[in-house]
């Protein structure tokens, strides 16, 4: 067999040589992005890059032995042995340096698989095997063909500047080299990494794993930033068009340098400013590290996240510039590309297409993406699967959006990741409405290096709320007579519940007073296609800036943040102060208008039927919705200032409850920390946690009963593509948090839960029929 023959897929079939060319191409052009990170440097000696580029170069070159060959040319099923270990035996021939060549050796063992725990560990498969079991086990491989391998890949080595020898080997022992590399690379890692060594070695990991998957997708990076010096003056043309232009906390935004908080009203720009800080870091970065910052833009809610995507698209004027980092991104793409009257065959293209572009993120393609931080904390797992999340945000810049919205253990554990991207060289920013004292000394604590503080200037705001206070509760009849009433009169009015159920009873109640155009209930559970379409709607009718328009919307939580719609004025249950500010953002949202009433009904707390503590509509703490009501009847009937907020909002956090907060977060910091960010056994599979952060940070989804066989016909309705056919039937799934999965069963066949229970497009789930109902209330799955 000669080197021409040897192949590194089967489908479609590539040579070897083509696939290890490219592979090393893509480790040139994520060096290229990413650019010069000191703590690497420091762990590997400067080595870091070059055994990035030699490890991609070499990762596949153990596919030359005849079984390898056999499996890929459809001669036998499976070969049963991993080639990472076979590409070892390549690596002493060609390097000199034994520090690169340890690095070098630690990407190319473990770009698939662990050296412990997870799956298929390589140390127990091969560390305790004798050389005779090697030999056994690995050969035969075509001595010749090795040969010329060793020769192409000094060659190509060397024409790419990397640090290898001069003289091609005339006798390689393949096997023999990599079983003494690989027991020699098992002790380099035996003992607990120190310093900043652990870390290099998961980033080494990552980088190699990624320059692999993009060389396999045939994929490109992109190696523009569209958020850079050119931005500022297209935001000012983009202004001025409007007849605005910057205002003074975006200028002061701009000009910052390092970490930032920013304290900005809803309304205020407050995203645009993250953008002007956030070009002039990219600028900055670049030019000191010679690499393209990211920019990663976090949100809390889904429907924000969409949001925000096309925002900064036609922002950018250009959505491919943009990358949408959630679990369901392949469906936000599907949504933008269809409508519901397109035909089947127009549904099934735009699929491919959709799926496409998502796998293009998941290869890290654009650099500006919006997303929730889980899907970049997902990177401290660690391993093949989760190790390119790191390398792809060193040298990073972070736009961390209304931190207000996370429980003090999500919130310890993204300041505890902060802290992580600082040491990969990357800027923190933090913006918020609603910013307390308290929430901004937990972002400072967590980070070293000095934070600047901006604030918009409130004294010149013109008013846009006044606050009323009801006794009732909202679902209650004087609630609803007010309302029906304010719809009488032609209004624009917002209706926020805190939980499913009574938003449904609220919605049932209301939409009669409206046409049913006018009238829409907006909550997290609704099958991913009935979600699309209510919140383009909602855009279209209600959206900041467009041509006043009388209607109703009921929601819940998911109101809060970044959807750009306006009304004329709210009715909302109590709740935090936080949430209830978020939502008095949605009215009179540039202030063109005389003050808007935002009114206020008191909750109703109960334990939930679990047992515990008083919660409020069965969602928040008693005691911080108690302390914002006893707060807000304080100022009943008064205009609010926006200045206002920040003193309410210390308030409440000096309180004792306040200081049981900050403690928390502080606590779930610092275990966070030391139990994931240290990296002091760098390869030893965390697999075992990805669950965790799964429950924490995600849900699961159902397929309703009556859907169930239109899913399985999606399934298989493109011909050749089931990643294709899969999102398709994915616009049937509902989301549901982990601990609801009881009331639902697994479909094995389909590999989705099915849930028996009543739906409608305009009121989304309802009860729950089945054994589930004797455990579940229409509504209660938040």
């Amino acid at each position: 067999m000669k080197l021409e023959d040897l192949l590194a897929k089967s489908r479609p079939r590539e040579k070897l040589t083509a696939h290890l060319a490219a592979t090393l191409d893509g480790a040139i052009a994520l060096r290229r992005r990413v650019g010069t990170v000191p703590v690497l440097d420091e762990a590997t000696g400067g080595r870091f890059w070059a055994a990035v580029c030699l490890a991609g170069l070499c990762h596949d070159a153990g596919k030359v032995p005849d079984g390898f060959q056999a499996m890929l040319k459809g001669h036998t099923k499976s070969w049963g042995e991993r080639h990472e270990i076979v590409s070892l035996g390549f690596l002493p021939a060609l390097l000199e340096d034994e520090e690169l060549l340890m690095w070098t050796a630690t990407g190319v063992a473990t770009h698939h698989r662990s050296l412990e725990g997870g799956r298929g560990p390589l140390q127990p498969l091969y560390g305790h095997a004798s050389e005779a079991e090697w030999r056994d086990r690995l050969q035969p491989l075509p001595q010749d063909a090795a040969l010329e391998l060793a020769e192409w890949l000094l060659d190509l080595a060397q024409r790419s500047r990397l640090p290898v020898g001069h003289v091609p080997p005339r006798v390689l022992d393949v096997i023999g080299e990599a079983r003494q590399l690989f027991d020699r690379l098992c002790q380099w890692w035996e003992m607990p990494a120190s310093g900043h060594r652990g870390l290099a070695a998961v980033l080494l990991q990552g980088a190699v794993t990624l320059a692999d998957h993009v060389s396999s997708a045939h994929g490109v990076l992109h190696l523009h930033q569209p958020l850079n010096d050119s931005f500022r003056p297209h935001l000012e043309d983009v202004l001025a068009g409007k007849g605005h232009r910057l205002r003074p906390h975006q200028g002061d935004a701009a000009d910052s340098k390092g970490h930032l908080l920013l304290r900005a009203p809803t309304g205020s720009g407050k995203t645009e400013a993250g953008l002007l800080w956030a070009a002039a870091q990219a600028t900055e970065m670049s030019s000191r590290t010679g690499g393209i910052p990211h920019v990663f833009l976090t949100l809390p809610y889904l429907a924000s996240i969409n949001a925000m995507a096309l925002r900064l698209g036609r922002l950018l004027k250009n959505d491919d510039l943009v990358g949408v980092m959630h679990s369901r991104a392949a469906s936000f793409h599907l949504a933008q590309a269809v409508c519901p009257d397109d035909e089947e065959e127009r549904h099934a293209e735009a699929a491919r297409k959709a799926v496409s572009r998502a796998a293009a993120t998941r290869l890290f393609r654009e650099t500006v993406r919006v997303g929730t931080p889980y899907q970049i904390l997902r990177g401290v797992l660690a391993g093949p699967t989760h190790s390119s999340l790191l390398i792809d945000a060193a040298n990073s810049i972070f736009v961390l959006d209304e931190l207000h919205a996370y429980d003090p253990r999500r919130l310890g554990y993204i300041l505890a990741t902060a802290h992580l991207w600082e040491r990969l060289g990357g800027r923190v920013a933090v913006l918020s409405a609603t910013l307390p004292d308290a929430l901004a000394q937990a972002f400072r604590d967590a980070l070293d290096a000095t934070i600047h503080l901006v604030e918009a200037d409130t004294d010149g705001m013109r008013t846009r709320h006044r606050l009323r206070l009801r006794a009732g509760h909202l679902t209650g009849q004087e609630a609803i007579e007010e309302i029906r009433q304010r719809l009488a009169d032609n209004e624009a009015v917002l209706v926020v519940a805190n939980n499913v159920a009574d938003a449904q009873h609220l919605f049932a109640e209301l939409a009669p007073s409206v046409a049913e155009e006018a009238a829409f209930l907006l909550h997290s559970r609704f099958r991913r296609m009935d979600r699309s379409a209510l919140e383009e709607a909602i855009g279209r009718r209600f959206g900041t800036g467009l041509d006043r328009r009388p209607g109703l919307v009921v929601a819940t939580q998911v109101v809060e943040v970044s959807l750009d719609v306006d009304f004329d004025c709210l009715f909302t249950s109590a709740a935090p102060l936080e949430a209830l500010l978020q939502r008095f953002g949605r009215v009179n949202r540039i202030a063109a208008r005389p003050p808007a009433e935002v009114i206020i009904h008191p909750a109703t707390f109960a334990p939930r039927r679990t047992g515990g503590a008083d919660v409020a509509d069965g969602v928040y703490e008693r005691v911080p919705v108690e302390l914002a009501w006893d707060i807000l009847s304080r100022h009943d009937g008064e205009p609010v200032d926006e200045a206002h907020a920040r003193v309410w909002l210390n308030e409440v956090y000096e309180s004792d409850w306040g200081l049981q907060w900050r403690a928390e977060v502080e606590h779930h910091r610092h275990v966070f920390a030391d139990a994931f960010l240290t990296f002091a056994h760098p390869f030893v599979s965390r697999d075992d946690l990805a669950e965790l952060f799964d429950e924490l940070f995600d849900g699961t989804e159902a397929v309703l009963d009556q859907d169930r066989d239109k899913y399985e016909a999606d399934l298989t309705s493109i011909d050749g593509d089931r990643k294709a056919g899969r999102l398709l039937a994915e616009r049937y799934l509902i989301p549901m948090p982990y601990w609801a999965a009881p009331m639902s069963t697994w479909e094995k066949k389909l590999g989705i839960r099915v849930l028996n229970a009543e739906y409608h497009h305009r009121s989304g789930l309802g009860r729950i029929q089945g054994p589930a109902a004797q455990t579940y209330q229409a509504g209660e799955v938040l």
